[in-house]
């Protein structure tokens, strides 16, 4: 984890959340090289999901960002989205402009594979934060990638938290288990940032005040987000805050002393109507089955909402 900045794709479906995380990315060159950003039908559909990938980095003033549209429905069955949480939008809670800032030409699965050629072996990191259905076209139609990725580090899935979208699964699982297993089943590096850590990680009254408090376009925008995107948790929950999930993503390649967890085996439900979807997590170790994923399942809360207001913050 020395080598800064650590290269890395996002793949994406934003999202409020998702958005987040990209400014995360975006406010620590220090640590974090964003090669480009692929887009993946999930929280919304692929036309949504492209067109706010690139609204966010105009957001962050960084139009030089490439950003692709990937796959636009999972490997083997109907799409399913969350307008009902991130809005019809995706992007709901301020409007914006549409993006100015080009779409790629190129596919964003073909993206992935040219560059993990391109770069040295084991120096790009891929970061999923939404369905794997990108990460899994890429390692089925190019196997020869996946020896060269340095680690996927996604959210995803839970343990002790069990479901969101249904009472198994969480929705990134979900919406694709096929790509999810593919990916689980490759032998790459995986870190899995789950519900049971995302839920820790609460933006609470104080801490959406931070951004309130930029006194800025962009402090008015991050908190227009996530204002809008954790009304729903809150009353489903009842908790003090929404749970923001993906930005722990990039936040754990800044910072990983913030998170603990376990290296476990890790298996993707694909066949069971009732659980569909399903991270079954060998969290206690009751099984010989091979261990393949590091499950997180703490966070230092406070300090990764510090974390993630500076580097922001730096955006403005």
């Amino acid at each position: 984890m020395s080598d800064f900045p650590r290269k890395i794709i996002i793949d994406t479906d934003p999202g409020q959340d998702d958005a987040m995380a990209i400014l995360l990315a975006l406010g620590s060159p220090e640590e974090i090289d964003v090669l480009g950003i692929t887009a993946v039908a999930g929280n919304v559909p692929i036309e949504r999901t492209a067109e706010n990938a690139r609204k966010v980095c105009e957001v962050a003033k960084r139009p030089d960002v490439k950003v692709f549209a990937g796959c636009d429905r999972p490997m083997a069955h109907t799409l399913v989205t969350a307008e009902h949480i991130h809005g019809k939008t995706g992007l709901d809670g301020i409007e914006l402009p549409a993006p100015t800032m080009p779409l790629q030409e190129q596919h964003g699965v073909d993206f992935i594979i040219d560059t993990l050629k391109r770069e040295p072996a084991g120096t790009v990191t891929l970061c999923p934060m939404g369905p794997l259905t990108n990460i899994a076209t890429a390692f089925e139609k190019a196997p020869e990638i996946v020896e060269r990725v340095q680690e996927v580090v996604l959210m995803g899935g839970a343990y002790f938290e069990v479901g969101n979208i249904t009472p198994a699964a969480e929705f990134n699982i979900y919406v694709d288990p096929e790509a999810a297993d593919i990916v689980f089943k490759s032998g790459t590096k995986i870190t899995v940032m789950p519900l049971d850590v995302t839920h820790k990680a609460l933006v609470t009254a104080p801490r959406l005040q931070a951004f309130h408090d930029f006194g800025n376009h962009l402090g008015e925008v991050v908190a227009g987000w996530l204002d809008f995107f954790e009304r729903f948790d809150v009353e489903k929950y009842g908790s003090l805050g929404g749970p923001l999930h993906d930005p722990t993503v990039i936040a754990y390649l800044i910072k990983p002393e913030l998170f603990s967890g376990r290296f476990i085996n890790v298996e993707i439900e694909t066949q069971s109507k009732l659980t569909r979807g399903m991270t079954v997590a060998d969290w206690w170790g009751v099984t010989d089955r091979a261990k393949n994923a590091t499950f997180m399942g703490d966070v230092d809360a406070d300090g990764f909402f510090e974390l993630l207001t500076e580097r922001v913050r730096r955006l403005a």
